[in-house]
């Protein structure tokens, strides 16, 4: 039985809240967990490596591969507790779990103006960072033997040390709800996925954004196409690109991503034909146009008044990636403009549609909330456009909640949602029969949760 020795998380842990807590750990259990050092980050962070018992067989979990996404580490101290308290998790199935804390804890030290609340999409988004896409550890433009980061060299190694059966990477979806993906098949996990996410109140996202161009395996469960090189572009609408997910895929590994939604949104398990297909998408290309030219015109503005700023270019890198790059996501969904490159959209749901009505506003509002750190960050306002942007902040959220519906998910359940999931993908990727599970919370059992609407 899956059992939670520890009273669930109420909000996400820092950096060194997690180095401290798994510390603790391994010192309580000696002879079960072992605590090391496995790399550097560039700022000389230590990245630790929790790893519970002492089977042949090896199961990799990476918490925090993208900085904005801090729901890895909390399931990482889920999962920690429930492995140590139940031995046919470890001995019975001749397994190691090797937990690794934070791929990118430099990034994640950066979002840690808002991982302890106030949990709304104003303090989010105004508190966001995200490093630019060549500055993010999973990815490998140039293939793994050129692999820049020392935090992506890490990670390669302790695949290439391990060979793990299984590989799970512990993502968060700001808004909109839970899906995988999968470099093999885990035939039965989209059934196991669905009770998860009813039993926990946590939408499942049935026209994922990003697995747009994917083949479905089973509702919210999608497959990873083999990698290519490509460029900024691709990463951002395929993610199909070399990454650290196919690495050791040499070895036999099965590798799911496991993403949780910090604000649900029901629209997107919406899986029926849409009204009216082109008019929706027309309204979402001229959307993000429009937000594209706002958001240029303040970039424009704010640019020469940046010299001598601390730290502006890597706060201006992932700004410039995505004004970069949004004006051709707009033509590619825009059933009117025919660039002679894009892929020709696949069949579209309700629940596709408004996975992309919820792309085209965060890319908007990531770029707002990270031009409003970078103002703040001088220490001044020279353009005057602070006041622009806390208006395009509010409105953009607010259409979120008022017309997505984005409700807020208690970190506890994000990181419940998580762990079940990963402990589902091992129990099948290690042929393991299913067992029950309670939770350390009152009330989440078999039942369904209650909607997030009625919270």
């Amino acid at each position: 039985m899956w059992r939670c020795v520890l009273p669930p998380l109420q909000r996400y842990p820092s950096v060194g809240e997690l180095a401290a807590r798994a510390s603790v750990l391994a010192a309580r259990h000696p002879r079960d967990a072992r605590l090391r050092r496995v790399g550097t980050s560039r700022a000389g962070t230590p990245m630790w490596l929790l790893s519970i018992g002492h089977g042949d067989r090896h199961t990799l979990v990476v918490a925090g591969p993208h900085a904005n996404e801090p729901v890895g580490g909390a399931t990482l101290l889920t999962l920690a507790a429930r492995v140590l308290a139940d031995p046919a998790l470890t001995d019975d199935t001749d397994a190691t779990w090797n937990l690794l804390l934070c791929l990118d804890p430099d990034g994640a030290r950066r979002n840690e103006g808002w991982l302890a609340g106030p949990y709304t999409l104003g303090h989010y988004f105004r508190n966001f960072f995200r490093p630019g896409f060549l500055e993010q550890p999973e990815w490998l433009p140039d293939g793994p033997a050129a692999a820049a980061l020392p935090e992506t060299r890490a990670l390669l190694a302790l695949q290439d040390e391990l060979r793990p059966v299984l590989q799970c990477s512990l993502h968060g979806v700001d808004v909109g709800g839970g899906f995988v993906e999968l470099t093999r098949d885990l035939p039965g996990l989209g059934r196991r996925l669905a009770r998860t996410a009813a039993e926990l109140g946590v939408p499942r996202e049935l026209g994922a954004y990003d697995t747009l161009y994917w083949p479905t395996l089973a509702p919210a469960v999608y497959r990873i196409p083999p990698p290519r090189r490509g460029g900024l572009a691709a990463a951002i609408t395929e993610a199909a690109v070399e990454s650290t997910w196919y690495h050791p895929h040499r070895y036999g590994t099965v590798t799911a991503v496991v993403e949780a939604p910090m604000w649900g949104a029901t629209g997107v398990e919406d899986g029926a034909p849409p009204a009216d297909r082109d008019a929706e998408l027309r309204t979402v290309s001229r959307s993000l146009r429009r937000d594209v030219r706002l958001l240029g015109g303040i970039l424009a503005r704010i640019r020469p008044h940046l010299d001598g700023t601390p730290d502006a270019a890597r706060m201006l890198a992932p700004v410039d990636d995505y004004v970069l790059v949004c004006p051709g996501l707009a033509d590619d969904w825009d059933p009117g403009t025919d660039t002679g490159t894009a892929h020709p959209l696949p069949p579209l749901s309700r629940a596709h549609l408004a996975a992309l009505r919820i792309a085209g506003r965060r890319l908007a509002l990531r770029t707002a909330g990270l031009l409003h750190r970078l103002v703040r960050g001088t220490g001044r306002d020279p353009a005057g456009v602070l006041p622009d942007l806390d208006r395009l902040i509010d409105l953009w959220c607010a259409e979120f909640r008022d017309d997505c519906g984005a409700r807020w998910i208690p970190v506890a359940r994000q990181a419940e949602y998580q762990a079940r999931v990963v402990l589902h993908a091992f129990e099948l990727a290690h042929g393991r029969a299913p067992v029950g599970s309670r939770s350390g919370e009152p009330g989440w059992g078999t039942r369904a949760a209650v909607p997030m609407h009625g919270e």
